[in-house]
């Protein structure tokens, strides 16, 4: 698929700003009979969006309103999810009170910024919701129960990594500034630090951070690591490291194919093929130090993938996946700077199979 030119890239909005439209709507129908639409919200950053209304229910205890979430030209699982509030009077004095509804997770493992037990409903969501009902109601502590449920959630969870960061059930409501940033990939990283945080939490002592679903499956046989010891790195090296240098585990692994991890090694952190490059003449340095021909030397450098080199350095019985791991462990401890964590780097070729490590 072709990208836009950036200036064309239409943004779009947080699973938390739409929740908190749904709740400002659901709100104003509960205590004055009537729905806005659209519903304007005020986000963190000033700027003031209006949504319209998707889905509307009222009974004589309780107001739903629902949004269809609009994530602009961002690849996101929940673009077109429908996003619904529904408010309820809770109990005298009870305050606000936020509830999972269907398709929306629970939290079940520690390390999150949502405690165990709590909906997977984020800090600013929730103070989003909060300032919208203390608006509509006019009270600085209103009693109301909101429950956030989005249908065929827990479907499209599966799609993401909630369940292995102990969030059950559902989707997150998610979201800083409420706006989504296309291509910005920040949701990524967000989870990568999550995972970060539950596997601190549990105490690991190694966390593995791979490029894809391979190297992975490796890596985790390999060390027999938990699920929640498998962070969902893909190209993001640089956003795993450092968050690992303020947030520090014991051992990190990076696993990863021949190729991705050569632009590690080159010391590239964002190991995307749009952001960064093989290079053949580096790959030809590091195999000359292995005592490689001139002959081979030039075909590297003719070379049209890294995999090809890969090919030729093997036939002539050349480490070149080792010394690349050597490399990419160079660029990963620099990345780290002093923090207390140590980096080891598994090379793993199509099939799953390790044809290059790190020393420790």
């Amino acid at each position: 698929m072709t990208r836009k030119p950036e200036g064309t890239l239409r943004r779009g909005w947080t699973t938390g700003a739409c929740a908190t439209a749904a709740t400002k709507a659901a709100c104003t129908a509960l205590f004055d009979g009537r729905f806005p639409d659209p519903v304007q919200i005020t986000l963190p950053k000033g700027e003031t969006p209006s949504f319209p209304l998707a889905y509307e229910s009222l009974q004589s205890a309780s107001a739903a309103a629902g949004i269809i979430k609009d994530a602009g030209d961002d690849p996101d699982v929940t673009h077109g999810a429908l996003i619904i509030s529904t408010v309820r009077p809770g109990p005298a004095n009870s305050g606000l009170v936020f509830h999972a509804g269907p398709g929306v997770g629970t939290v079940t493992l520690e390390g999150l910024p949502v405690p165990v037990g709590e909906a997977a409903i984020n800090p600013v969501p929730r103070q989003l919701m909060t300032a919208v009902a203390q608006e509509v109601s006019g009270q600085k502590s209103p009693s109301l129960e909101i429950e956030i449920s989005i249908p065929e959630g827990e479907q499209l969870a599966e799609k993401t990594w909630n369940p292995r960061l102990g969030i059950l059930g559902g989707l997150s409501i998610l979201g800083t500034t409420g706006v989504v940033h296309p291509f910005s990939c920040a949701a990524w990283i967000h989870s990568i630090h999550r995972g970060i945080d539950v596997a601190r939490a549990k105490g690991l002592q190694r966390v593995a951070g791979c490029t894809g679903s391979t190297s992975e499956k490796t890596v985790q046989q390999l060390y027999g690591l938990p699920d929640h010891a498998m962070l969902d790195m893909g190209d993001f090296a640089g956003g795993m490291l450092k968050y690992l240098r303020r947030q520090p585990v014991p051992q990190v692994t990076i696993g990863g194919g021949f190729a991705k991890l050569v632009k590690l090694a080159q010391g590239f952190l964002d190991l995307h093929s749009g952001r960064s490059q093989v290079d053949f003449d580096w790959l030809a340095a590091e195999l000359a130090t292995l005592g490689a021909s001139s002959e081979l030397l030039d075909q590297v450098r003719q070379a049209n993938t890294a995999g090809q080199v890969l090919i030729l350095a093997t036939a002539h019985n050349l480490p070149i996946a080792t010394q690349v791991a050597e490399r990419a462990r160079q660029t990963a401890t620099e990345a780290l700077r002093n923090a207390p964590c140590e980096v080891d780097i598994v090379v793993v070729d199509r099939q799953g199979q390790i044809v290059g490590r790190s020393h420790a």
